[in-house]
């Protein structure tokens, strides 16, 4: 095992108790899982691609430290946005103080605002819709189909928005994901800007729905990579947050275990969720993992961790762990 950095040795000295514990002792697994020969999925709900997670994601997908990612269209595409119009996004950091009429104005100046950042409408949408919208055309009249993030790849290696790049190139995991062509699974893509743009094209007849392979192709897709890589020590589960991005892939196993009827499917073999939801209003993302062994999801063996936090905080330190920083 590698000489950990000043980073994790500061994680081990002080992170004794509650959820800092909780965070080295999912920090730990993860590097067992891994150390064990085991594969690991990450889950990316919330704005984690706006919050810059790629600052550390992009070296654990470059080292080999995940296999294969599920995340959110707004997720694919943002970290492309910021890379290609960083210099146009907009902090604000009294976002709970604006009044409707200070929401407004964001809007009227094309800014569209994730919490304390604000998205550049003109410069990040706009400058992508081009390139892709091409890539849609292109892939129909060869009658060829592709998935959401196949398309994310093609305008990414295609070189073609190299001239617009705004920050390190290190530093965006999609980058590190193309080079790759690390597998990704994006459940409702339909609700992200850029499926926002395809159904509008799809609506005027430029394009039809079939051009882009849909959520029940990632399904039966992601069903034959985890029948073929779930040997051995088994493929974990690393959720950051809640939403469609996790509980999607993770009813992989049950849907192969009860309705393909192959009960010889392993279970998860790791489970790690980062959240802030609470365990009430039967809030499936603030559940404790014990009940994702009723659904067929987890065994009882299965090590399994939550980290009640904000991911934005979490997620870089358990990077950082697994990365020896």
């Amino acid at each position: 095992m590698a000489e950990k950095g000043p980073i994790s040795n500061f994680i081990e000295h002080h992170y004794k108790h509650f959820n800092s514990a909780a965070l080295v002792d999912a920090a730990k697994g993860y590097e067992s899982h891994l150390l064990e020969n085991g594969k690991m999925m990450i889950t990316l709900a919330g704005a984690m691609s706006t919050a810059e997670l790629g600052r550390s994601l992009a070296e654990m997908i470059r080292q080999d430290k995940v296999q294969i990612i599920s995340c959110t269209g707004a997720n694919l595409e943002e970290d492309v946005m910021n890379l290609v119009a960083h210099s146009h996004y907009e902090r604000v950091p009294n976002y709970r103080d604006l009044t409707p009429e200070e929401e407004w104005a964001l809007l009227e100046r094309g800014l569209n605002r994730v919490t304390d950042t604000c998205i550049p409408e003109e410069e990040a949408f706009r400058r992508l819709q081009g390139n892709i919208v091409k890539l849609w055309k292109g892939a129909q009249e060869k009658g060829e189909r592709y998935f959401p993030h196949e398309y994310m790849y093609k305008m990414i290696l295609s070189g073609d928005l190299k001239e617009h790049y705004e920050i390190d190139p290190k530093n965006s995991w999609m980058i590190a994901a193309a080079e790759k062509n690390l597998p990704i699974i994006v459940p409702g893509w339909e609700d992200s800007t850029m499926g926002n743009i395809f159904a509008s094209y799809c609506i005027k007849g430029e394009l039809n729905p079939s051009t882009v392979k849909s959520g029940i192709e990632y399904m039966t897709w992601l069903a034959d990579w985890y029948t073929k890589n779930s040997g051995g020590k088994g493929v974990g589960f690393f959720q950051i947050g809640g939403g469609i991005a996790g509980d999607f892939p993770i009813c992989v196993v049950p849907m192969l275990y009860q309705d393909m009827e192959m009960p010889e499917i392993p279970f998860w073999s790791y489970f790690c969720q980062i959240s802030d939801s609470t365990t009430s209003y039967g809030s499936y993302s603030g559940a404790v993992p014990n009940e994702k062994i009723t659904w067929g999801k987890l065994d009882i063996k299965t090590p399994k961790f939550i980290v009640e936090s904000d991911a934005t905080i979490v997620a870089p330190l358990i990077f950082a762990w697994i990365l020896d920083w």
